[in-house]
């Protein structure tokens, strides 16, 4: 009961975090209340959440997981399109409504900048950028912080775009962005907004640059602190008044503080190096320091322009989760060896760093019968060393991650290889199997819970049109492949010939 109370209070925290999320994302894009919008994204946790707080010995019915689960999407989905419309409008503004949706994502790239203004003479220009062998180009539409370019695509979607953008640059030098989408017909077309980062001056980029060095060093020094601190008390167990009395004890924390932030570090230096190899302007890796639960809620990067296209997002997003394993297996195999034997008992379980039984994750059954060999068997579980809690960790983060949803890598790896519309299905489509998951196995519930909270949509790439080659394609497939591995529980067969 303590355990759903907890969650019930989780669920709250969260809901305030995805309002604000809300917030700032869609507001711009409909006039449909925010606060609406959040209630119907709420409302299947909120009632799956308070089935199992009256009744928390009874399985949710069928009925109660799957209507809330296809229904509210669905009205989400309604009602985000929803437009006020008022009795003056004339018909052409009426007319264009469902044009006005197709470019809803275009302002979600930075709602903040003014709006666009261009003259006669620059429509001039500007229709001069669309060679018509490249790109048939029929009608622009005058949005307030967009000119849409309608037309017909008559070669190659990178060349068109490659060759669109050379032309607006040269007419119009770094004032636009140019974005590339597909239609919900499925047509493709281009979109001016103007470029944000074109009216910063050099002073005040380095003011910046050394504003976000001093805080991403300070971040870091409170979070080795705070992760020392957690790990002296919660993963050794030397209690609080012992630490007052000896801070010295702080020290047998550093493993356990040090391993999670180089493997928390090394991820978000992957990501940030790709983004750099694609001139992405992108912050210095932000760590958050808490001085409970790991001692960190772990670390982000913020880009500050778009992504040009499917291919950059692809790499950028990919390399977060492959950076981080790169250093998360050995230093989870090597703190798996030097880890304890105990008795499985009632107590062993996924959240059991004392307790561990492995067997609930395909991975790590593998990892810890090769760190082990034939000290690991049916009857027994892994009392954790504070370096195997350190990568244990690091596996879940990546498997967090790796979720095909919303802002996630996943779902930004999803996004590169199907398109974005395609992307937000599957996401759909996780968030349910995940659930599925959370009534197998309740320690899954939380997380689920949160996911369904994400919103499924994330921002496109520049030229979200053309589409990533093979190997791109055959490397997502792994890494989705790797998910399954790290959430599903190792088979029967294979639990047998390990003797587990």
């Amino acid at each position: 009961m303590l355990f759903l109370l907890i969650l019930f209070f989780l669920l709250i925290l969260l809901g305030l975090i995805t309002y604000f999320i809300l917030r700032r994302s869609i507001s711009q894009i409909t006039r449909t209340p925010v606060w609406i919008l959040w209630l119907i994204m709420l409302t299947p946790a909120l009632i799956w959440t308070t089935w199992m707080l009256l009744y928390p010995e009874k399985q949710v019915p069928p009925a109660l997981i799957i209507i809330p689960f296809i229904l509210c999407p669905y009205l989400y989905w309604l009602l985000l399109q929803w437009r006020h419309h008022l009795p003056d409008q004339s018909k052409k503004e009426n007319s264009s409504y469902h044009s006005q949706t197709e470019i809803d994502s275009t302002q979600t790239i930075n709602h903040t900048v003014p709006k666009l203004a261009i003259d006669k003479t620059e429509e001039t220009n500007l229709r001069n950028c669309f060679p018509w062998t490249v790109y048939y180009l029929r009608n622009l539409e005058y949005k307030p912080q967009a000119v849409i370019c309608r037309g017909q695509l008559r070669s190659n979607s990178e060349e068109a775009y490659q060759t669109v953008q050379e032309n607006v640059e040269g007419k119009f030098g770094d004032r636009f962005l140019v974005v590339f989408q597909n239609s919900f017909q499925g047509k493709p077309f281009f979109a001016l907004v103007p470029n944000p980062s074109c009216s910063k001056n050099k002073n005040q980029e380095s003011q910046e640059y050394k504003i976000r060095i001093m805080l991403t060093l300070g971040l870091l020094l409170i979070t080795l602190f705070t992760t020392t601190f957690v790990g002296a008390r919660e993963i050794v167990g030397i209690s609080e008044n012992a630490i007052q009395y000896n801070p010295n004890l702080l020290i047998q924390g550093l493993p356990y503080a040090i391993t999670l932030i180089l493997i928390l570090g090394c991820r978000e230096f992957g990501h940030y190096i790709i983004a750099q190899l694609y001139k992405i302007p992108t912050t210095l890796p932000y760590f958050i320091p808490v001085p409970f639960f790991l001692g960190t809620f772990g670390a982000f990067i913020r880009m500050q322009s778009p992504v040009p296209n499917r291919k950059s997002l692809f790499d950028i997003s990919i390399a977060r989760p492959i950076a981080g394993l790169v250093v998360t297996i050995p230093l989870l195999i090597w703190g798996l060896s030097h880890s304890s034997i105990v008795p499985l008992s009632e107590d062993s379980g996924i959240l059991s760093i004392d307790s561990l039984n492995p067997t609930f994750s395909f991975l790590l059954t593998i990892l810890s019968k090769l760190a082990l060999g034939a000290k690991l068997t049916y009857n027994k579980s892994i009392d954790l060393h504070p370096v195997a809690v350190a990568g244990y960790i690091g596996l879940v983060v990546t498997a967090y991650n790796l979720m095909p949803i919303g802002q996630l890598d996943g779902g930004h790896i999803v996004h590169a290889m199907f398109g974005q519309r395609t992307g937000m299905v599957i996401g759909q489509i996780s968030r349910f199997l995940l659930l599925v998951l959370a009534f197998i196995n309740k320690e899954f519930l939380f997380l689920a819970i949160f996911l369904f909270l994400l919103p499924l949509a994330d921002e496109p790439a520049l030229n979200d049109v053309s589409e990533l080659d093979n190997q791109r394609d055959f490397l997502g497939l792994l890494m989705l492949g790797l998910l399954v591995i790290i959430l599903l529980p190792a088979p029967k067969m294979l639990m047998q010939w390990l003797n587990l």
